[in-house]
């Protein structure tokens, strides 16, 4: 006799709840079917560098990967090579002098990075203030994580940078973590050393830790800068980078933090139970690559500036108005007044050009107004896409 199947109610954890999917997970496939049907979209949306690593980057993945013995388990904090390498980077372009031993954390990208930190720093029910508009998961991560996050605003009229005077008002004594990001993503605001003054000021007084995002310094930037390189910054900022943007390794998921040896510790303590260390020839090729020299660089830039005004024409022929000053691997444009809504717009543009362009809404209620086009696609593709949105109704 067949027993009657029993029905079973699995809910999910509650956290999830807070959050929803993220946006270009959601987006991404529906364009994969639009592009499955023969639509042959155009996507201006991720900032994924579509250029190679430098060739000996590449190499020296290869040879290593040839290494019988460098397939095993690696150090969670990273191999001394790699530790160095960023140390020497950081020293050669920022001016910031970093121990590799106990102020470097390689992590396995950044965004894993916003985890280990929130986890060390944070307790459920303590708060975090998250930029608006900025990166959504600096607000995701902390909601799944039990945080409170708090927004502050970067407006248009302030060149988007934080309000000192708002949050000079504000109850920030259950705060822990300030997350910033200069320059600034999705508005390509820059990094001033005004600005790192006075947020490394604003953490000691209000006792606070600065999270500095910090990816985008050499992509049309002349002049990278570090938060660190402040006197006394260490003591209460961290500051992430990344090889994703900076070196062309995105799929690679190479980053780190800097920070002072007691934080690094306490953000360890996090990730050596979460991950493990990274591939050991992928770390002597990241090491490698960033021993590359100015002409290295300027040779990205050379591609992204030819880029960006494929970009600002597009920005253009949509009514679009944008800030000729930014810099980054984006574009950020605010729609013109007649134009009701973003997302009517950013849908035209996917449905009848077949050009995927990112609403600014994703980032926070301040980009409601505004569009973000990628850099990350080749001169024909945006010559091409800037073609099809000229032929819009």
């Amino acid at each position: 006799m067949q027993k009657e199947s029993q029905t079973y109610k699995i809910a999910p954890a509650e956290r999830l709840a807070s959050v929803s999917e993220y946006y270009f997970s959601k987006k991404l496939k529906e364009v994969a079917q639009m592009n499955a049907e023969g639509k042959d979209v155009i996507s201006l949306g991720i900032g994924s560098p579509d250029m190679p690593p430098s060739k000996v980057t590449i190499e020296t993945l290869c040879n290593n990967a040839h290494d019988p013995n460098g397939h095993g388990y690696q150090p969670y904090v990273g191999i001394p090579e790699l530790r160095k390498g960023f140390a020497a980077w950081y020293q050669r372009w920022y001016g910031v002098e970093l121990n590799p031993n106990t102020e470097i954390q390689p992590l396995i990208g950044s965004k894993e990075g916003i985890l280990h930190v929130t986890l060390a720093f944070v307790n459920p029910g303590e708060q975090v203030l998250v930029p608006n508009p900025g990166y959504p998961t600096y607000t995701s991560l902390s909601k799944i994580l039990g945080a409170e996050v708090i927004s502050y605003d970067l407006k248009e009229e302030d060149g988007w940078m934080p309000d000192f005077e708002a949050l000079e008002k504000m109850d920030l004594n259950r705060v822990k973590l300030m997350w910033t990001n200069y320059p600034n993503m999705p508005t390509g605001a820059n990094a001033t050393p005004e600005l790192y003054e006075r947020l490394v000021d604003f953490a000691r007084r209000k006792n606070i830790v600065i999270v500095n995002d910090n990816p985008y310094s050499f992509i049309l930037n002349e002049k990278p800068i570090s938060i660190l390189s402040v006197p006394g910054a260490k003591e209460c900022c961290i500051e992430f980078n990344s090889m994703s943007k900076s070196h062309n390794m995105p799929g690679w998921r190479i980053g780190m933090l800097a920070s002072n040896a007691e934080f690094v510790q306490w953000i360890l303590k996090v990730k050596s139970n979460i991950d493990s260390g990274m591939f050991r020839a992928m770390q002597l090729a990241a090491a490698t690559a960033l021993e590359a020299e100015a002409d290295w660089y300027e040779g990205n830039n050379h591609n992204y500036r030819g880029r960006r005004h494929l970009a600002g024409e597009i920005m253009k022929t949509l009514g679009c108005t944008y800030d000729e000053n930014q810099v980054g691997m984006f574009l950020w444009g605010k729609i013109p007044a007649s134009c009701k809504d973003v997302e009517e717009l950013t849908e035209k543009v996917l449905h009848q050009a077949r050009v995927f362009i990112t609403p600014g809404f994703i980032f926070g209620s301040n980009g409601a107004r505004f569009i973000r086009i990628s850099l990350c696609c080749k001169d024909a593709k945006l010559a091409e896409a800037l073609e099809r949105i000229k032929k819009l109704s």
